[in-house]
């Protein structure tokens, strides 16, 4: 492999590598203005998309320790990455309205981790809520005890005070004969 094949392998390597997930779709029959709008979509939650040889994906994927991606790299291919904040529900939806809107930019593969992902579970993955709605679930969750236990705890110091309140006021009127 020449110098500068290397170079670009290595540096797509570490993009991979660094990304939680990747996502390689087929961008066939895409104008440059639907690539941009996708790219813009995509910025927009963390993610970005870049064209890339098969071959080169081929050997970053292997250098990243992703393995083979079997027989899943032919035609033209973009691979969507992510930084540290991406979430790869928020991706793959945009990837899935997209495919519905125009009809191109299908899902080839995905890799979660480590995971390889066929589209399919790459449809399972876009239906699935983001990760700020799952957090903010079991955050709900979580909290939801706690205030069920101060609600318990205090009804019966609030209906003691109210039993003493009431003896002290009928204490306090003078006693009708």
């Amino acid at each position: 492999m020449r110098a500068e094949k290397k170079l670009i392998v290595e540096e797509l390597s570490k993009q991979v590598g660094a990304s939680p997930f990747l996502l390689v779709t087929d961008y066939t029959k895409m104008t440059v203005t639907e690539f941009a709008a996708l790219r813009k979509k995509l910025r927009a939650v963390h993610a970005e998309c870049h064209v890339v040889k098969n071959t080169m994906l081929r050997h970053a994927a292997k250098e990243a320790g992703l393995g083979e991606f079997n027989g899943s790299l032919a035609g033209m291919t973009a691979v969507v990455i992510g930084d540290a904040k991406a979430d790869i529900s928020a991706a793959a939806k945009i990837l899935k309205q997209f495919t519905k809107d125009t009809e191109k930019g299908k899902v080839k593969l995905g890799v979660m981790g480590k995971q390889l992902l066929q589209p399919a579970e790459v449809d399972a993955v876009a239906e699935l809520p983001s990760l700020d709605v799952l957090r903010a679930g079991l955050i709900g969750m979580l909290q939801t005890p706690a205030t069920r236990i101060a609600v318990v705890l205090g009804a019966p110091a609030s209906q003691i005070a109210r039993v003493i309140k009431a003896h002290a006021d009928k204490a306090a009127q003078p006693a009708a004969a």
